[in-house]
């Protein structure tokens, strides 16, 4: 009976019905918009953090670099013949170590041996500025210069003329700067440390018997820029490498060109038994900021970096949106939400109101206030329910039109005082500005939880106006409905 008549006096209210479904519809699918599009955010700011720390990687151990001492520039120095002929070409490599003061490698079984420490792994992080270009020599040649004319002069008439002094033409130099960043990786423990943000894609990467060969695991934007290729031969430093492998960043672009064995990187840099960068995963990721202040207490004068201390450097349009979506977008959602339940209950007693000769003469025939109530309730959980698929389907359509969209959303990242983005390998010279600056593609998953969330929005709606609704009506007398009989 009551089913029977629950479905009669919707489809006799099916304008009303929808209206009520469709203010609640709007205000669940912002909802789940917002949800969506915070769930991207916190992805993405992941993706900023996994493609500076590595999968797995807890925090890094770095040291500030000292200030340079009087009268050192600290700036990298080239020297080159000026008397070569511009058939000779000129090249100069200079190796710096960056991303903060190099650290001793036995620091690295020290901070590995640490409470909380699953493990420890080092990496080096140079810079190479390369610069090659030829002289060419310039050739003096005299000038002359004469007056007058024939029989007209200065005074004493005639003509003169003179000799200039020898002048040097042409000449000049022509060279090319080249800066590119180098990571030495720890060829045994590759899952842990900067290589572990990358997947390559062609060729392989080392293996635990290449720890002092001369080889080289490139990036795919530089292996583009320079044309290198699986097999492709470069020098640094005088040093030849071989390309054994082309890596993809697993998210937005790579801060590093080169990835070579840690002990060659050492060589390069004149940093033997030295890293400027030491990642570490903790047993407990609940622990992270308990593993921190053991590191720091007991290995004095190094900076501890972990991933909130980054998060909280996070700036640009990834953080505006974030704040936005967080923020605003929350309390919006909830003003909407709570303005569809108003208008939802205000409609539903506006129409109990409409049906007092309906529900005066139920209770006349024997309806109790219990009956009227639960026939109210009952149609607006239903309403509430048609309004909560329709807001599924418009909030999950909303959240996949912003996925397929994908728009770019720029991440600054602030120095956290370890040299470099975060104390992890970080940019020389020529390069800081766009290491710190990474570009995310913006998603809107849609979780189940946030699914379960709508349709218990949608529920609720649904008994707030059917509340409001069946106290009216379970306050109606059957006189009230002899009263409207005209």
């Amino acid at each position: 009976m009551f089913g029977i008549y629950l479905k009669r006096e919707l489809g006799r209210r099916k304008k009303a019905a929808l209206v009520i479904a469709l203010g609640l519809a709007l205000g669940i699918a912002l909802v789940i918009t917002v949800n969506s599009v915070s769930a991207g955010m916190t992805q993405a700011q992941d993706k900023v953090l996994k493609s500076l720390y590595g999968l797995g990687t807890d925090m890094t151990v770095t040291k500030a670099r000292t200030a340079p001492t009087s009268g050192s520039s600290g700036g990298p120095n080239f020297k080159f013949d000026a008397k070569s002929s511009s058939s000779s070409t000129q090249s100069s490599d200079r190796v710096q170590t960056q991303g903060g003061q190099a650290l001793k490698s036995s620091l690295v079984t020290k901070v590995a041996g640490q409470k909380g420490v699953e493990s420890a792994v080092g990496a080096l992080s140079l810079n190479v500025t390369k610069v090659d270009g030829s002289f060419t020599q310039g050739k003096a040649k005299s000038s002359t210069s004469s007056s007058g004319s024939s029989g007209q002069g200065g005074p004493g008439g005639g003509s003169s003329s003179s000799g200039g002094a020898p002048q040097v033409q042409g000449g000049g130099a022509n060279f090319n700067v080249n800066s590119y960043s180098v990571v030495g990786v720890d060829v045994a423990h590759q899952g842990l440390g900067p290589l572990s943000t990358m997947k390559v894609t062609s060729g392989k990467t080392f293996t635990t018997a290449q720890t002092g060969s001369k080889v080289a695991v490139v990036s795919k934007s530089y292996a583009k820029e320079k044309k290198y290729k699986v097999g492709s031969t470069f020098k640094i430093s005088g040093t030849k490498f071989t390309v054994i492998g082309i890596a993809t960043p697993d998210s937005s672009e790579s801060d590093t060109d080169v990835f070579v064995p840690l002990k060659v990187a050492q060589t390069l840099g004149d940093a033997k038994n030295q890293v400027t960068t030491i990642y570490v995963k903790a047993t407990d990721s609940k622990q992270i900021s308990t593993v921190k202040k053991e590191i720091t207490a007991n290995i004095s004068g190094t900076t501890v970096t972990t991933s909130a201390d980054l998060a909280s450097t996070v700036s640009g349009s990834l953080s505006t949106a974030s704040s936005l979506a967080t923020s605003v977008g929350k309390w919006l959602s909830i003003a909407v939400l709570a303005a569809a339940f108003l208008v939802a209950a205000l409609l539903t007693s506006s129409a109990v109101s409409r049906r007092v000769r309906e529900f005066g003469t139920l209770k006349a025939l024997g309806w109790p206030s219990r009956n009227v109530t639960r026939q109210v309730v009952g149609e607006s959980i239903v309403n509430g329910l048609i309004g909560g698929a329709l807001g599924i389907a418009l909030g999950v359509g909303a959240a996949y039109a912003v996925t397929a969209i994908s728009p770019k959303l720029t991440a600054q990242l602030g120095n956290t005082g370890g040299g470099g983005v975060g104390g992890g390998p970080g940019g020389g010279p020529g390069r800081q500005a766009s290491q710190n600056t990474l570009e995310i593609a913006l998603s809107a998953p849609v979780s189940l939880t946030t699914i379960a969330l709508a349709v218990g929005l949608a529920v609720t709606g649904g008994l707030i106006a059917g509340a409001m609704g069946g106290w009216r009506a379970s306050r109606m007398r059957p006189a009230d409905a002899l009263r409207s009989v005209s």
